[in-house]
């Protein structure tokens, strides 16, 4: 009798309120440049927001992403809320780096002002929110919100 084939299982369903872990840290899988996988746990970075993958500048912020995080620890400081069913968290690197900060001095995230309180305003570069007008417009509602139901 042949054994059933291995069901995949999406890292991208957060668990219920009483079992999320307050705090996360190992290697992490980078899926875009404002969200990371520890532990089969999907993490939307807390604060900032990245171009989509298929939106201008978009892979050029996951890859910056995966620089920032290649061989490094991550420590994730999880939240209450979630997005789209994924953890929101503040995202460390062993020697104190912020990942959202990071981004943002790069030029390849905003800063989201609504979930950050202008945390990392300060950071963008001049003329970032033109470049990224697509991330820009999706702040201010100009834009329909991804599908995150795949």
């Amino acid at each position: 009798m042949a054994t059933p084939p291995r069901v995949h299982r999406p890292v991208d369903h957060a668990p219920p309120a009483t079992a999320r872990p307050r705090v996360l840290k190992g290697k992490c899988h980078v899926i875009d440049g404002d969200t990371i996988v520890i532990d089969r746990y999907r993490i939307r970075i807390a604060g900032i927001d990245a171009p989509e993958l298929d939106h201008p500048w978009g892979e050029k912020s996951k890859r910056a992403m995966v620089a920032l995080c290649k061989g490094q620890i991550v420590t994730a400081h999880v939240a209450v809320e979630l997005s789209h069913g994924r953890l929101v968290a503040s995202c460390f690197l062993p020697d104190g780096r912020d990942l959202a900060a990071e981004l943002v001095r790069v030029g390849l995230a905003i800063d989201w002002p609504k979930y950050s309180g202008g945390r990392y305003l300060h950071l963008e570069p001049d003329g970032i929110r033109r470049k990224l007008w697509r991330a820009d417009a999706r702040q201010r509602g100009r834009m329909p919100p991804k599908d995150f139901g795949r």
